[in-house]
């Protein structure tokens, strides 16, 4: 078992391509080349940690937070995180962070939170946009079946809860080939007319390269015509936080007793409570002031996240309450699901979960 194939499994889960622009994700330091003999499993990577993975025989570490993120001009050991990766690199530890790619997951960061919480008609709450891909190609009539097959092998034309989607169109098709040509039907030099389906898929954006490779790969064309198009289409899959509702209403003072022991939360600042049950309830791990206005539009009687400053308490309006429960405190179940994951995908290596404590805040 190499490095490639552990972030092969943990990339089908949670794709790269679905994390933020300003986010730094994936192998940080190693080669996917190197050989595993065990994951460590962690929210963040520092030095105890890497001295942990060094003790329990790891020589990778599968993090959520990247302990690079912004870029390294030197590195001479003068802050936490140079002599981290420095200590990683010496004893060939390799680092991969999966961050907001996890965050963006349906059954990523916030479903384990839903989950905690027991929270049903689970949603995402801030859908990312420009993840949904439209493949249109033409295939000779007789070979359509067997390429659509092919496409839909790849990953093409799920829409929600159903697979196998597509729409397709008979009509006529021209071509003519050069003398360097090799056509499969008609003759070069001449103009062909073929009776043709146009087959259109969608498919998501991180497998538009499986997905083209099928089509080459099925269809009997020497020089094959197709288009790929970007779509504004709504992803209802993938995207921030999530919103939810609970089993049976709640009183407001006692699910936030709920939620901080849930979370052992140190303590939770939250807005001015309104007097209502809670029913309806909205969900960002880590820092998420910016969907507070998306949490008011999805009706939602709370939302809890992380990081909220003094200014973003005033957004509540009155409309909802607002809940900031701890960063680490609203991540700390992204490990054991990351490590659970891992688990039942390899079983001929060890996952170990850490038990390094990583939260920089204590309280007093």
């Amino acid at each position: 078992m190499f490095i490639k194939d552990v972030i092969q499994e943990i990339e089908k889960f949670a794709p790269t391509a679905y994390a933020e622009a300003y986010d730094n994700v994936g192998l940080l330091t190693g080669s996917p080349n190197t050989e595993v003999t065990g994951a460590l499993v962690t929210l963040d990577t520092l030095e105890d940690v890497v001295d942990e993975a060094l003790e329990k025989n790891c020589n990778l570490i599968i993090s959520f937070h990247p302990i690079i993120f912004s870029g390294l001009k030197k590195l001479t050991g003068s802050n936490y995180v140079e002599r981290t990766v420095l200590k990683a690199i010496k004893n060939d530890i390799a680092i991969y962070a999966t961050h907001t790619a996890l965050d963006n997951s349906f059954k990523g960061v916030n479903d384990v939170i839903c989950e905690q919480l027991g929270l049903n008609k689970r949603k995402i709450l801030v859908p990312q946009g420009n993840t949904i891909k439209k493949l249109l190609t033409f295939v000779p009539k007789n070979d359509a079946a067997s390429v659509r097959e092919a496409l839909f092998a790849a990953g093409a034309g799920t829409i929600g809860n159903y697979d196998h989607c597509s729409f397709n169109l008979i009509g006529s098709g021209s071509f003519r080939g050069n003398e360097e040509s090799n056509p499969v039907i008609g003759r070069k030099g001449e103009t062909h007319y073929e009776e043709e389906a146009q087959i259109g898929v969608t498919f998501p954006k991180h497998l538009e390269k499986n997905i083209l490779n099928a089509l080459f790969d099925s269809h009997p064309y020497e020089e094959v015509a197709y288009e790929v198009t970007s779509l504004e289409n709504t992803n209802q899959q993938i995207g921030l936080g999530m919103i939810g509702e609970l089993e049976e209403e709640m009183e407001e003072k006692a699910f936030l007793r709920q939620v901080k022991e849930t979370f052992k939360s140190g303590l939770i600042r939250h807005s001015s409570l309104l007097g209502k049950p809670i029913k309806k309830v909205a969900v960002l791990g880590g820092s998420g002031s910016f969907a507070i206005d998306k949490a008011i539009a999805a009706g939602a009687d709370i939302f809890i996240t992380a990081d909220l400053k003094y200014h973003d308490f005033y957004k509540a309006e009155q409309r909802l309450v607002l809940a900031d429960v701890g960063h680490y405190e609203s991540e700390r179940y992204t490990k054991n699901l990351l490590a659970s994951f891992l688990k039942k995908k390899f079983a001929n290596f060890a996952v170990v979960l850490s038990n390094t404590e990583t939260n920089p805040i204590k309280y007093f």
